[in-house]
């Protein structure tokens, strides 16, 4: 078992290793921003997660791992769901619907499957000729299923993996890919004054949509011209540029506060956070976040995410502000709270727009 336990710790210690690395070879580099493709990988499209953006990758659990650090989901309930509608950036007609469960395999890890869905709306076609449309609409869509495995090898240490494909498409034309998430946590559990403290420290790693380059492809595509050489007609086809991954690593950690001990239980937990992201295509970012929570009924959250020219909006590069709120409502299902029904809600703050609005529901059940 020791063995086991040396070897686990030495993975995890290749795994920081290899993530410092590559911290220092994606250091944002300010002259790739814009050049990733299929960057709704970078949506959280759950309701509970994004009240803290990146800050709950050391202590996100259960379904909502999947998105943020995989490495949490191996802390599920025996089966868990969960459905989230997003009002994104409200003005700019686009919504994200997200389902997903979560069952566990009896101690030899936890299963999840997660679909996430973009609409953005109908759009006019135009053309040179009509430029002021009048041919009908076009509604675009972004689809993204993820399939995830986590597993806990030690009581402070978990692990897991997914693999998310992902695709854009329109009538004519499609690009479709691969995506790989990877993540680990570590809880510190040795505390021995107090059993109910052992564990408020956590570390958590995640890299996020390592996969090969995609592209576009379709009848949308092609063109219509004279073959020079013998004036007959002919259909080509545009070649198009291949595009990379939005691939980012998260390194972070929490801490949870006690503020009162009443019996042989704490009702009221404060939780601080602090995340880096290490971004490939666009500026890294550094987020902060709290969490309270009362009893296991109540929690508020919130959360602000630094990045190089946010606060001016002539350097800023991304519609949001950095502020993130939001909050759980957590109500057990008949006599016993091993059963819960709940409630989430986020607001993350942007200029321009008004804003986006995630509300959702979750099932737990043991």
């Amino acid at each position: 078992m020791k063995r086991n336990i040396f070897k686990t710790k030495k993975s995890i210690l290749t795994l920081a290793s290899v993530a410092a690395l590559s911290v220092a070879t994606y250091a944002g580099n300010p002259d790739r921003i814009g050049q990733a493709g299929a960057t709704q990988l970078l949506i959280n499209p759950w309701a509970q997660t994004s009240g803290m953006g990146w800050a709950s990758v050391s202590s996100v659990r259960g379904l909502e791992a999947t998105f943020v650090n995989i490495g949490g989901l191996a802390h599920a309930h025996k089966t868990e769901l969960g459905f989230s509608n997003t009002n994104w950036l409200v003005g700019s007609g686009i919504s994200i619907n997200s389902f997903g469960f979560a069952q566990s395999l009896g101690g030899e890890g936890v299963l999840s499957l997660s679909v996430m869905t973009t609409n953005l709306g109908d759009i006019d076609i135009t053309t040179v000729e009509q430029p002021e449309g009048g041919l009908g609409t076009v509604s675009p869509r972004l689809n993204n299923i993820g399939i995830g495995f986590a597993k806990k090898f030690t009581t402070s240490i978990s692990g897991g993996v997914l693999v998310r494909i992902h695709s854009e498409s329109i009538p004519n034309a499609k690009s479709s890919g691969i995506a790989i998430d990877g993540g680990i946590q570590y809880t510190e559990t040795s505390n021995k004054k107090d059993k109910l403290k052992k564990n408020d420290i956590k570390f958590g790693i995640s890299m996020k949509n390592v996969g090969p380059d995609s592209k576009y492809g379709g009848d949308g595509l092609t063109f219509k011209a004279n073959n020079p050489n013998n004036d007959v007609q002919q259909s080509y086809l545009w070649r198009t540029a291949s595009y990379g991954l939005p691939t980012l690593i998260n390194i972070g950690g929490s801490y949870d506060f006690r503020l009162d001990k009443t019996k042989e239980t704490y009702n009221n937990r404060l939780t601080t956070a602090l995340n880096f992201t290490s971004n490939a295509y666009s500026r890294n970012q550094f987020t902060f976040g709290l969490e309270y929570g009362y009893k296991k009924i109540f929690m508020l959250r919130g959360g602000y995410a630094y990045e190089k020219g946010i606060t001016n909006s002539s350097e800023r590069t991304t519609a949001y502000n950095g502020l993130t709120g939001g909050f759980s409502i957590e109500l057990p299902m008949g006599k016993t709270s091993d059963n819960i029904f709940a409630v989430d809600y986020s607001y993350r703050h942007s200029n321009p727009f008004s804003g986006t609005h995630a509300v959702g529901v979750r099932i737990l059940i043991d």
